[in-house]
């Protein structure tokens, strides 16, 4: 078992190596949460590259810096879904190599819808996702002017793909990885655990410390992703305990099955705040301090935005929460059956 008191987050830059066949990098990030964790895994003649950054030009140097360690080439890249985080660099590098991308084809067709944008469709969804959650005319229009700034951070993308499928394997040097299928974060996420070696490359779908946000976004307002998080989840549930877990975000940690039950029980602590504030109508705007305790940024309103309705979509689901709309059709949300004020 790797000694995981010894590591130490690396600096952008630097290599820490988990094996001979594993290591660890780390790059920046121009958010609160300042950083991403990127893997590098031996392959046939060369490494490949898990994951790569955002594309901004801190990141591009710590990659030029790293891969100027390495004993041999980039053969592959591989992406375990699209955020820009994950995916910002990925264009560039394939690019530079001239070698493949690797991921699956949910995720990059939404990638490639999410960086070309409304062209010319009216935002006229957005605006309504924003309003019905009770926000007035000056922060909807905050929230849905312009461009989201993504080219900003991902370069183009390549023209190209091989499709990863979930429950299938892929080799990567002497190793098979296992493709494990995670939803609700994004669209398709893919994990990659190996049982020779004991890792498991999990990307966002399970986190340290933090969790993953589960959001349903004005591209679909409707939509139950914690559902489907928590039907992902029971295959990180089923891992050994002895699995090394290697996160997009904070420090490797062991016994996945454990911290999944701590993510389960804290999503379940905001579904009963949630049911316990709705006994009374609420719209969204009313129910975020019952999920956040502390003031949101815009960045982070935006993201805060999408769990809250997540769970409320989950709830009333589930058959425990109803949505009506009052005279402004500002969405108001009240325990099923509760009498009316």
């Amino acid at each position: 078992m790797v000694d995981i008191s010894a590591l130490s987050p690396p600096l952008p830059g630097q290599i820490c190596s988990i094996s001979n066949d594993v290591f660890w990098c780390r790059m920046p990030l121009p958010l609160a949460l300042d950083h991403i964790n990127v893997y590098l895994v031996r392959d046939n003649g060369g490494w490949v590259i898990i994951d790569c950054g955002m594309a901004t030009k801190a990141t591009k140097a710590a990659w030029t810096t790293i891969i100027e360690q390495l004993d041999g080439p980039i053969t592959r890249v591989i992406v375990t879904h699209m955020h820009p985080d994950h995916i910002g660099c990925a264009g560039y590098l394939t690019e530079l190599f001239q070698v493949d991308l690797y991921m699956s084809q949910t995720e990059y067709y939404a990638a490639r819808a999410l960086i070309a944008g409304a062209q010319g469709a009216d935002n006229w969804q957005d605006r309504q996702y924003y309003r019905q959650a009770g926000f007035n005319a000056e922060q909807v229009k905050l929230f849905t002017q312009g461009n989201s700034g993504l080219n900003k951070v991902v370069s183009p993308m390549p023209l190209s793909f091989h499709r990863l499928f979930p429950d299938t394997h892929l080799i990567i040097g002497e190793y098979r990885w296992k493709l494990l299928l995670g939803l609700g974060h994004s669209p398709e996420h893919i994990s990659l655990y190996c049982e020779a070696l004991n890792i498991c490359i999990g990307g966002d779908q399970v986190l340290p410390k933090i969790t993953p946000n589960i959001g349903a976004y004005s591209t679909q307002p409707h939509s139950n992703p914690l559902h489907y998080y928590f039907e992902t989840l029971h295959t990180f549930a089923a891992l050994p305990s002895s699995v090394l877990l290697l996160p997009s975000h904070k420090t490797p940690i062991y016994d996945i099955p454990s911290r999944v039950e701590e993510i389960r029980a804290h999503h379940y602590v905001h579904l009963n705040n949630l049911l316990q504030a709705c006994e009374q109508p609420q719209t969204v705007v009313d129910l975020l301090p019952v999920l956040f305790h502390r003031e949101l940024g815009q960045h982070e309103l935006f993201f805060a935005v999408a769990e809250c309705i997540a769970h409320l979509n989950y709830l009333i689901d589930k058959g425990q929460l109803e949505k009506t709309s009052d005279i402004n059709q500002i969405n108001q949300y009240r325990v099923k059956n509760s009498p009316l004020n």
